[in-house]
């Protein structure tokens, strides 16, 4: 059933209903005046059709006398009447109509997801995996996502993508998306604990299986892989690795120089929830006299040093870790959007750009 004959249906529905209230408020209003005629007063006239068209049962207000007089009365009870079925009929249409396009509609997603073979699993429709599916689709690969969040697996059945809402990491719902018949799984939560499980259910599930998984702590790739992934992505190292390789050749500097250029990476960056900050280390800061070894200890993972630029404007790209910080140095970091600024802040750095479009 498709989406246009769906509507087609639920129009006539409304339809229906707006035809049989018309209907029925004419005859309400011809009844009043009918009785008004018979030289009944207002009060009596509507007293009677209400009694009349709703079948109280209760006398009548003045005898009907004439023939006239009992005919229009039994014209009255059979307008009120149909015109009143026939409203509570177009509501039984819609709501029928719609439970049956629901049903419909589940029928037929897991009459697609039975069918499909070869395709990629997406487990989590955040901003990478909306970039992600984004990218899969435009090549042609058959996508079934899952996320936990109802509203991101309404968001992803709205972009035209076979979705189902639940935990990923749940058996039956792998297996209700056709995991075994996959050719790969992408777990791209935020989470890595949950990308873990997810990793060694879906490799139990089907130990051909081609898994892709996301890790957002350098110490997290060891244990995914342990869980079965083959491919571990850590968005931070290979955003560091990528802007280190800008800064080494003498491209980058054209590509950092042009605002278009600049912006398009700044989006890539900026979906991927990563972000490059100059934080510059101030007098009687405490990460003053540290080494850059000790600097990546207190900052658990959450980012990693690119460059280093003395005071005097020597830049040191990939420092050494014995490498001492002084003040009026100026660090070159690239990490997650949320931790740059409350480092910075606990250590009392002053941060000099972002490389972030800050046009929008």
């Amino acid at each position: 059933m498709s989406k246009r004959i769906v509507q087609s249906l639920m129009q006539g529905a409304f339809r229906r209903i707006l035809v049989g209230a018309v209907f029925f408020a004419l005859t309400l209003l011809l009844a009043v005046v009918g009785y008004i005629w018979f030289g009944w007063t207002l009060l009596e006239a509507v007293y009677m059709v209400v009694i009349t068209i709703f079948g109280v049962g209760y006398g009548e207000v003045n005898p009907l006398e004439t023939p006239t007089q009992k005919i229009f009365t039994i014209l009255v009870i059979i307008a009120g009447t149909s015109s009143a079925v026939y409203i509570v009929g177009g509501f039984v249409q819609m709501i029928t109509e719609g439970e049956i396009n629901r049903a419909f509609a589940a029928q037929l997603k897991q009459r697609n997801m039975e069918n499909l073979c070869d395709h990629v699993v997406l487990c989590g429709f955040g901003r990478m995996g909306q970039v992600l599916a984004r990218q899969l689709t435009e090549v042609g690969e058959a996508l079934v996502i899952i996320d936990a969040k109802g509203d991101r697996a309404q968001l992803a059945e709205e972009r035209g993508y076979l979705a189902r809402q639940g935990n990923a990491s749940d058996e039956e719902l792998l297996e209700a998306v056709g995991i075994k018949r996959a050719k790969a799984l992408a777990t791209v939560l935020p989470d890595d604990a949950t990308n873990v499980f997810i990793t060694l259910t879906a490799k139990e599930l089907n130990p051909n299986l081609t898994v892709l998984a996301r890790g957002e702590l350098t110490s997290t790739e060891k244990k995914l892989r342990l869980a079965g992934a083959d491919h571990v992505i850590l968005p931070a190292a290979l955003s560091g690795i990528r802007m280190a390789n800008l800064i080494t050749r003498p491209t980058a500097v054209d590509f950092l120089a042009q605002q278009e250029e600049r912006n398009h990476l700044n989006d890539l960056l900026a979906q991927i929830d990563v972000q490059m900050d100059e934080l510059a280390i101030a007098p009687g800061s405490l990460l003053a006299g540290k080494t850059i070894r000790e600097i990546e200890i207190r900052s658990k993972g959450t980012f990693i040093i690119v460059a280093l630029r003395r005071a005097s404007g020597e830049l040191r790209i990939h420092p050494a870790p014995s490498l001492m910080l002084a003040a009026g140095d100026t660090l070159l970091i690239l990490g997650h959007q949320s931790d740059i600024p409350q480092f910075a802040r606990n250590y009392e750095l002053k941060p000099q750009f972002r490389y972030r479009d800050t046009s929008s």
